[in-house]
């Protein structure tokens, strides 16, 4: 049978078996320090999560927005612990009714009132109306979602979450503090600017023995235009990139690979985007012997969170950054 004719679960039913992961290995990370010890059990964990368990969409809900089983289909444990490490994940459903479709039934709508009332309508009318348009239309919209995973690090202190924007880590924060009551975690931040220590290694065009700068970064003048220069795919030890060092501009991003092991895109705000595990670390991942999701998704979970544990402190101590209340 041609692949183009496959459903959708038969392609993930082949992928299972042909052993291929279906774990999320992380691809961003924003990184929160607790401020008082973690002392849930995955199982409390859990029980404080259930009340928050996502649901679908109903009817006329525009959003829905939960607590689901990080295995998926696999499980039903709201948390999968792993050597000390607590996995949860975060589903979001929404719908989605185009904008010109409801602005083609606006229209439609409002011509026939005013041909029959022999008037023109009101800012109002039309909002009152459009908003009748969305609420028919609601119960037929399509529905789209899509998860958001973090971990939670109780022996040194971190939640890590999976998100490209400090915005999406923060609703991931706010349910979690919302289903425990409270959360005293507070996101890394450096004692001193990032762009700072960025810039100086980039101006030197050398950083910390265990960090290779890459080929990519973000400047941006400190003037009142504030105008950003975006280089990817460049060397960026060429005269040119130092001559806009020269003139004041600061480095606000900057691609680095960390001890061979991790290559990713730090930013002024210490967020980790663009995170990939290099070869070292997909070795470990292509001797793992298991037999079933469960136990491949435990193990490159483990790798996984071994890996960080190591690399989170080291970018701590590199921009003197701590949990900032």
């Amino acid at each position: 049978m041609s692949l183009g004719f496959l459903t959708l679960k038969q392609i993930c039913d082949n992928e299972r078996f042909l052993g291929k992961s279906h774990f999320m290995w992380f691809k961003n990370l924003v990184i929160y320090r607790f401020n008082e010890p973690f002392t849930h059990s995955a199982e409390g964990l859990a029980d404080h999560l259930q009340a928050d368990s996502f649901r679908p969409c109903g009817g006329h809900d525009l959003s829905s927005f939960g607590w689901t089983a990080p295995l998926g289909e696999h499980s039903e444990q709201l948390v999968h612990a792993c050597n000390g490490f607590l996995m949860v994940c975060v589903k979001k459903q929404e719908k989605v009714i185009p904008s010109s479709v409801i602005n083609e039934l606006l229209q439609e709508k409002v011509a026939d009132i005013e041909a029959q009332e022999a008037r023109k309508l009101g800012n109002k009318e039309r909002s009152r109306i459009k908003d009748e348009l969305i609420f028919e239309l609601l119960p037929k919209a399509f529905r789209f979602s899509r998860k958001t995973f973090a971990y939670i690090d109780p022996k040194a202190g971190w939640l890590v979450v999976d998100a490209g924007s400090s915005k999406k880590a923060e609703e991931v924060v706010s349910l979690l503090r919302k289903s425990l009551g409270s959360l005293p975690v507070s996101p890394l931040a450096s004692q001193c600017q990032p762009s700072v220590q960025l810039t100086d290694w980039l101006t030197q065009h050398k950083a910390p023995h265990e960090l290779l700068i890459e080929d990519e970064c973000e400047l941006r003048s400190e003037d009142e235009e504030a105008s950003i220069i975006r280089c990817k795919r460049h060397d960026l030890s060429l005269p040119e990139i130092k001559n806009h060092l020269d003139k004041g501009k600061q480095v606000i991003k900057l691609a680095l690979t960390w001890a061979d092991r991790l290559s990713f895109v730090v930013d002024e705000q210490l967020l980790i985007k663009r995170l990939k595990f290099l070869d070292l670390i997909q070795e470990q991942r292509d001797n793992i012997d298991s037999t079933n999701f469960a136990e491949q998704f435990d193990a490159e979970f483990a790798i996984m969170s071994a890996e960080l544990s190591q690399f989170i402190p080291r970018l701590t101590d590199l921009f003197n950054a701590e949990g900032n209340p």
